[in-house]
């Protein structure tokens, strides 16, 4: 009996611990959030990945019981941010909204200050954002369709100018890739900015432009600018009747901007799986839906593999044109 006792009474208090152990792992799980979670956005306010981040946000600290306070830190084409970000604890209390700037700009800065696939852990996918590809109709009064701008460019050989938001811009990288399937040239006229841009556009000292649909949507409906192709898979519901680029002779071409959040790595696999969750049912929302398009964007929901997957496609797809087209930033 004095062996058998210490024997049970060990076999006991290790039966105890063990369950114990196992009620724990819920409980932390079920405890977070405990605190207000931090959502950095990469651009100043206003923009469609602001709006988006506080449209979500909103919906996540109901959700979620507690605050979602968004935090504007713009720089460097998001790398500011993402460098904070990559920095932060691993704990899910501080998440980040993704955009295609922040991740390709590895590729364009000498001192990202990141790794895009090993700092951070995709959580959702949030909205795409569509481009599209826009003339002046003054100066290009018979430039209709995808195909009346190429047989232009090449009648002007290599004179007609484009512009962008910026060298490395979607904009750019997108009409350099379209530039060579297409196999045409026109003169990158780059600017500091999306508004510029389109002021110049709008008076005709640059008359072509693939451009954020945000930013030409409202000069489109005036009659001020005509779009010509989308480069979005498929047609989008704000422009139903412009046709996409793999419409017009470029089978499977794919273009789309777009933003989803992320974590620093290591944050804990159940609040990622958690926020993801809230995530795809706060964007199955009509109201939500309808704010985005509102805003540019549609919304789009993907898991964190899928996101991983797009992650990893898009930096080696448009990573290949910066380094064909040696653009570079510093």
């Amino acid at each position: 009996m004095t062996q058998r006792a210490p024997i049970a009474r060990r076999l006991l208090l290790a039966a105890t611990a063990g369950a114990f152990g196992l009620a724990a792992l819920p409980a932390i799980a079920q405890a977070w959030p405990e605190k207000p979670i931090k959502l950095i956005v990469p651009f100043p306010p206003g923009g469609p990945t602001d709006t988006a981040s506080r449209l979500v946000g909103q919906k996540l600290a109901e959700r979620l019981k507690q605050p979602v306070v968004v935090e504007n830190r713009a720089g460097a084409s998001g790398t500011i941010a993402a460098q904070f970000v990559a920095k932060s604890a691993p704990d899910g209390y501080t998440l980040m909204m993704l955009a295609t700037p922040t991740l390709l700009a590895p590729h364009l800065y000498k001192s990202a200050g990141y790794d895009t696939a090993k700092d951070f852990a995709p959580v959702a996918t949030v909205y795409d954002l569509p481009i599209v590809m826009v003339v002046n109709p003054t100066v290009l009064p018979d430039v209709k369709t995808l195909p009346d701008l190429i047989a232009k460019a090449k009648a002007e050989g290599g004179k007609l100018n484009y512009t962008s938001s910026g060298p490395g811009s979607f904009g750019h990288l997108t009409t350099e890739m379209l530039k060579d399937l297409g196999g045409f040239d026109m003169q990158h006229i780059a600017y500091k900015g999306g508004t510029p841009a389109v002021t110049d556009l709008l008076g005709g000292q640059v008359p072509v432009m693939y451009a954020d649909l945000v930013a030409a949507l409202p000069h489109i409906q005036a009659g001020k600018l005509r779009a010509i192709a989308v480069g979005s898979p498929q047609r989008i519901a704000q422009l139903p009747d412009v046709k996409t680029v793999a419409e017009q002779g470029f089978k499977g071409f794919d273009a789309v901007s777009w933003g989803g959040l992320l974590a620093p790595a290591g944050t804990p696999q159940p609040a990622i799986e958690r926020v993801s969750r809230e995530v795809k049912a706060i964007l199955a929302e009509p109201d939500i839906q309808k704010r985005l398009i509102q805003a540019g964007a549609i919304a789009e929901y993907q898991a964190p593999a899928q996101m991983a997957g797009r992650m990893r496609t898009d930096f080696d797809k448009w990573g290949k044109v910066i380094r064909d087209k040696q653009v570079a930033v510093n």
